[in-house]
């Protein structure tokens, strides 16, 4: 039998049953209020019934002010608890985990009448950005904590604190974003002061059998910027010592080697650094069973899937289990509904050059 199919224990102790994660993914299937929708719920309960052990909600705000799209699912008000809750009864009828991704958009959030905010004001004068003050500050470190609680009420076995792709914490962690001269910046320690004091206050508020975890960005990609290798495994590292029960890096294309460190893979430089019983996470266009547990050869403890989890519902059971090739793209808007994707989901999808035919 494959290792990917054996559990995994966490570092407060929890247990998944195998080694395959539900990746977050942006999917637009909410209500406008941020509410869970019926088709957010048969999307992923489609994954829990594939036998993922850990099922990851998409990108989840924990403030309007932080709002990344439409569509996307909220944890910032009680009034989200009835749908959370329902969520999380139905995933655990699968005896899955369910993991709530947790995120403020900062400079990438959606317009307000105050404008969006980040550590340092925007150089593009058509996309205003305001320099955050300590008030704002405070006030998302009050606010991950107040949805971390939200989300145990709820029933959700955990979070993962959102640090990677250039969203709010991670345009904090930027050395080129970041260009603070006060105590939110500058040195590497000032610049992960906003993510470890999130995790602190997080941890304040939850018990130790509540998961809680970081996904970050190991170096920079895409819009992730000013990012380095090793700067990352420090901040994780420290994120250990704050309490982090895991540590997921987002690497897109799992098979390459470090840009910083050619002879080393991302998952071998984290995992030689953290804690032995802190679980690695790693992620990125992981297709093939071969391909996953070369994963665990380079030190991660389990593999997170996002588009071949959108191809293949249920990879752990007929790629993993019985040995079957999954299915890549493309993939037609009936075979994509018959996987539980909503219209608004595929639509979102056709960005991906050549997965919806």
């Amino acid at each position: 039998m494959t290792p990917l199919l054996t559990p995994m224990t966490f570092a407060n102790g929890r247990t998944a049953s195998n080694r395959l994660w539900l990746a977050p993914l942006t999917n637009l299937q909410s209500h406008p209020d941020g509410t869970l929708s019926d088709d957010e719920l048969r999307w992923l309960k489609a994954r829990s019934e594939g036998g993922f052990s850990v099922i990851e909600s998409c990108a989840t705000h924990v403030s309007l002010d932080g709002q990344g799209w439409p569509g996307e699912l909220g944890i910032f008000s009680d009034d989200m608890l009835p749908g959370w809750r329902r969520l999380a009864s139905a995933i655990h009828d699968d005896d899955a985990l369910l993991l709530a991704q947790i995120f403020h958009g900062g400079a990438r959030a959606m317009p307000t009448d105050d404008g969006p905010w980040s550590c340092s004001p925007s150089t593009d004068e058509s996309r205003p950005v305001r320099e955050a003050t300590d008030e704002d500050i405070e006030a998302a470190i009050a606010a991950f904590a107040d949805a971390a609680h939200r989300a145990h009420r709820a029933g959700v076995d955990g979070v993962e604190i959102h640090g990677a792709h250039s969203y709010l914490l991670c345009q904090f962690l930027s050395s080129t974003m970041n260009r603070r001269d006060d105590t939110w910046g500058g040195s590497l320690a000032n610049r992960a002061r906003l993510i470890r004091r999130t995790m602190q206050a997080i941890r304040a508020r939850v018990p130790d059998d509540f998961i809680v975890g970081v996904r970050l960005s190991p170096e920079n990609y895409g819009s992730a910027t000013g990012l380095d290798l090793d700067e990352s495994v420090q901040v994780a590292s420290w994120l250990c010592e704050d309490g982090a029960d895991f540590i997921h890096i987002s690497l897109w294309d799992a098979s390459r080697r470090s840009t910083k460190r050619p002879d080393t893979h991302p998952a071998r430089a984290f995992r030689d650094a953290l804690p032995s019983e802190v679980p690695l996470i790693t992620a990125g266009n992981i297709w093939t069973v071969k391909a996953a547990e070369r994963q665990l050869d380079y030190g991660a403890d389990a593999v997170a899937l996002g588009r071949p989890a959108i191809a293949n519902p249920d990879w752990p059971h007929r790629v993993a289990r019985d040995g079957e090739h999954p299915r890549r793209p493309p993939l037609t808007p009936e075979e994509l509904r018959d996987r539980g994707l909503s219209d608004n989901f595929i639509d979102y999808m056709r960005r991906w050059q050549g997965f919806v035919a």
